[in-house]
């Protein structure tokens, strides 16, 4: 298995000591598959969609959500 070295500030690291029965690298890898595919399904979605960024520009003001952004930059990149 390979390893992966993080940056945090000095409060998170102290919060995350509080909480010592913690296994955090299981934690930011379970947080990390799950954002992979959040990712993939994007993708998938933005592939198959024939939406343009005006489109998803109307959707995200309607529907205000965190993806948006993300979302539209998938789209800028899978239409290159």
């Amino acid at each position: 298995m390979a390893n992966l070295t993080i940056s945090v500030s000095d409060d998170l690291k102290k919060r995350m000591a509080q909480l010592d029965y913690v296994n955090w690298s299981s934690v930011i890898r379970s947080l990390i598959e799950k954002k992979l595919e959040d990712f993939a399904l994007v993708e998938r979605l933005a592939k198959k969609s024939r939406l343009g960024e005006k489109d998803l520009d109307a959707i995200m003001k309607r529907v205000k959500h965190d993806y948006g952004k993300e979302g539209k930059r998938l789209l800028n990149e899978v239409n290159r």
